[in-house]
Order: structure tokens, then sequence, then C-alpha cells
């Protein structure tokens, strides 16, 4: 299998990278290799640091995926939002290093973490499903609610609004920005940081927060699996009919 995810532990940091050759999209393939990554960064107890390669965090799920058929599309769908929630349930701590566009499912992982550092540049940050003609999953709306800032909420996940890095802090995309250069430096310094905190204090208190929230999650997985897979029967019918 051809490698998707660069992943290594040093210090109780555990440093996982999208690295597809392109826009780090989120594949089958892509999604194991990052829960690899994730079961050895939990084995050992380090604290995360998630990002992406050149000037791309994420550009979203794999379009060609959507062309290969309906058991592949469910595969990617539900793997990327159980992914999410995967973070958002993280024992240890995990940071997002977005170096670069965060576009669809990019934008949700990016929503993820507990501490996003991101990059000064020029690069998109977008929910567009709206935008492109998707109904926006439930997962992805209880992925959005649970960190956008109220007053962007709408606007983020109905109207698609393209965001730029420092608007992306006022939304709630992301919560510091660095000077590109000095993005995995800083990230690794708070990697130290925060790997100095109690775990048992830490997964515990983040269990509390966010049990409502992971519970809202996970039934939106249960809906939007019923949801694609009745999407997917429609279409059937249809091409039938012709």
């Amino acid at each position: 299998m051809e490698t998707l995810v660069k992943h290594h532990i040093d210090n109780q940091t555990a440093w996982i990278m999208m690295d597809d050759g392109a826009k780090n999209v989120i594949s089958p393939a892509m999604i194991t290799q990052l829960n690899h990554a994730l079961d050895a960064a939990e084995e050992s107890g380090a604290v995360v640091v998630l990002t992406g390669s050149r000037d791309v965090f994420s550009a979203g799920f794999d379009l060609k995926v959507f062309k290969s058929g309906p058991k592949e599309t469910l595969k990617m769908l539900m793997g990327g939002f159980k992914l999410s929630r995967r973070l958002l349930s993280f024992p240890r701590p995990v940071i997002i290093a977005c170096n670069g566009h965060a576009i669809a499912m990019g934008s949700f992982l990016l929503l993820s973490g507990d501490y996003r550092l991101g990059a000064v540049g020029d690069y998109k940050v977008l929910a567009n499903e709206v935008q492109i003609g998707l109904t926006m999953p439930y997962s992805a709306i209880e992925i959005c609610r649970q960190r956008l800032n109220r007053s962007h909420f709408d606007r983020a996940v109905l109207l698609s609004e393209l965001y730029q890095p420092e608007t992306a802090i006022e939304a709630g995309f992301l919560d510091q920005l660095v000077d590109k250069e000095e993005l995995n430096q800083t990230a690794a310094v708070l990697a130290k940081q925060l790997a100095a905190l109690d775990a048992n204090a830490h997964r515990q208190s983040k269990a509390r927060t966010r049990k409502t929230m992971l519970r809202r999650l996970w039934w939106a997985i249960h809906k939007d699996r019923l949801d694609f897979i009745r999407q997917g029967l429609m279409k059937s019918i249809q091409k039938k009919k012709r």
C-alpha cells in the first residue's frame, strides 16, 4: 500500500503528517493509515500533532472514490466522521498544525483538535458542501456546532463562507497564527507543555466536557449512514428507470 501518512514519536510527541503527494485527500486508505498512526500514539501515551504537507492541510474527501461505487463511498464517509470523533475523544491532547488549505472534511478535521495552530499565509478554510450542491451531513453539523463561534456557524455551514487564516480565528476554526517557518517549532513547544498535563485528569475532563457532544456525534454518524444508503438506493432506482 502506498504510504500516505508519515508518522514518528519523539519525546512524547506523535508527529503525524498527511502526505499523498498532492492535496492530502481523505480516502479510505488515508483514513486507515491515520488510524494506525493514532493507534501508535495512543499506545505510547503521546501528545498528537497532526499536519499536512506542502501548502495543503487537507482538501477533503477523495472525489475519485465517489465515482468508484457506493460501498467505498460509504466506507470513506463513515470513516472520515469516525476519525473526527476519535480525535475529539482522544485520551491525550491533539494539536492541529494547519499548514495550508483546509476544505470540507479537511476543515472538520481542523475542528477536531484540542488546539489549532495555523500558519500565516494565503489559503482557504472552507466547508463548501452547500456551495457544491451537497446537503451538509448531520455529523459535519455537529462537528461545526461544537467549535465554531455562534455568529459564524450559519455563515460557515449554510452559506459556505470562505475564511482566510485571520478570519478563521474569529470564526473558531483556528486558535493561533504563527509564521509558516515557525509552525512545527511552535507545535513542538506546545506539545511539550501539554505532555506535562496530568494524563488521567485530561482524559477524564475531556470525557466529561464532551460527553453530550460525542453522544450527539455518534447518533449523527448513524443518521448519516442511513441517509447515504437511502441516497444510494434512490440513485440506483433512478438509473434503472432511465
